[in-house]
């Protein structure tokens, strides 16, 4: 396991948008380092003054239907001889950004309290992603000029840890779509009760002082997804998914280390430091349900969790890992150095 390698993917800040590529041609002026608090406050200012001077055309989505992000249009208010914004033409079947949105989110990063702003169109029915697993997703990204900077032409795969943070925040509040996706004639495959939504983000939570492509520094972005899928990630492959190694719960990774040896837990083939591999103090178990005659999941035994769920036409294989406590003190073997016992030894 490289951890050099990884340390320098996670912290790529916009691996999301491949056809973005840095300048790099040192023929720009440098970009002068902002003071993050500051730069909120003039963020914050700009994305409130969007949202309450765009309106989306609401109506549509009073209708049930499979919608997606060509579906949504957002619309600056007309304007009068004198620049001032006009009321709503079409109240009725159009919102208000700004009235739309709800109460703003709120998240520290960097040390600094960062609001941002997301538009709920459909939740979804499926499961909710955690922040550090892979999603299977259409997007489109554009500034606040309505400029799009990248998109997806079909689903794409991506894992929120190679992402901006505002990804990582946002994604998880929504939902996958129910079931496995049906495949057309034709070929076009089609999801059912998917996330929608669109996320407005500040430069803090996205390229802060970095430029891409038509991207300058301290730009807020704004991203209309679709999201489709989702699959538990194991960073390290220790069967112990990336999620559960998120100790103190507070959704940042790096700050858990258990042996204190500079390479957090996610990334770690031995957590606690023992000699013993996280792999063999943990045991594995399978399970395989049958939908289609009524079988519903086993009920996991306690520290028992799902590692990998498939789904292949009804029957599903459920692989799950044991968090073994063998000295029953609420503390995984994996992650106490004094206990050092190999599960899989002979």
């Amino acid at each position: 396991m490289n951890f050099r390698k990884i340390t320098l993917g996670v912290f790529s800040l916009l691996l999301l948008f491949s056809s973005c590529k840095k300048d790099d041609d040192g023929g720009g002026p440098a970009v002068v380092e902002r003071d993050r608090t500051e730069q909120q406050l003039i963020d914050n200012d700009s994305l409130v003054g969007y949202l309450e001077t765009h309106y989306y055309n609401s109506s549509l989505f009073e209708t049930p239907g499979n919608y997606g992000i060509s579906d949504i249009v957002i619309e600056e208010l007309d304007q009068d001889e004198d620049g001032n914004y006009l009321p709503l033409e079409d109240p009725e079947n159009t919102t208000l950004l700004i009235d739309a949105v709800g109460s703003p989110r709120t998240t520290t990063y960097q040390d600094v309290e960062y609001t941002y702003y997301v538009l709920s169109l459909n939740e979804g029915g499926g499961v909710m992603p955690n922040f550090c697993d892979s999603v299977r997703l259409n997007y489109s990204g554009m500034l606040q000029d309505h400029e799009v900077f990248d998109s997806t032409v079909t689903p794409a795969t991506f894992d929120l840890m190679q992402l901006i943070e505002g990804w990582r925040l946002v994604i998880p509040e929504f939902k996958t779509a129910v079931g496995n996706p049906s495949i057309g004639d034709d070929g076009i495959i089609t999801y059912e009760n998917y996330g929608l939504g669109v996320m407005f983000l500040p430069s803090g939570l996205g390229y802060y002082g970095s430029t891409s492509g038509v991207i300058s520094a301290y730009s807020n972005l704004i991203f209309k997804f679709e999201l489709f899928q989702t699959e538990l990630n194991d960073h390290d492959e220790d069967l112990v998914p990336t999620y559960l190694e998120d100790i103190d719960g507070e959704d940042e990774l790096y700050n858990d280390d258990t042996d204190g040896d500079d390479i957090p837990d996610f990334v770690d083939i031995d957590d606690d430091g023992d000699g013993v591999a996280t792999i063999n103090e943990v045991r594995t178990y399978s399970y395989s349900i049958d939908t289609t005659i009524g079988e519903e999941d086993p009920l996991l035994a306690e520290n028992e969790y799902v590692r990998k769920r498939t789904n292949n036409n009804g029957i599903i294989t459920l692989k799950t890992v044991v968090l073994v406590d063998s000295d029953s003190n609420d503390v995984p073997d994996y992650l106490q150095e004094s206990i050092a016992v190999n599960l899989n030894e002979d």
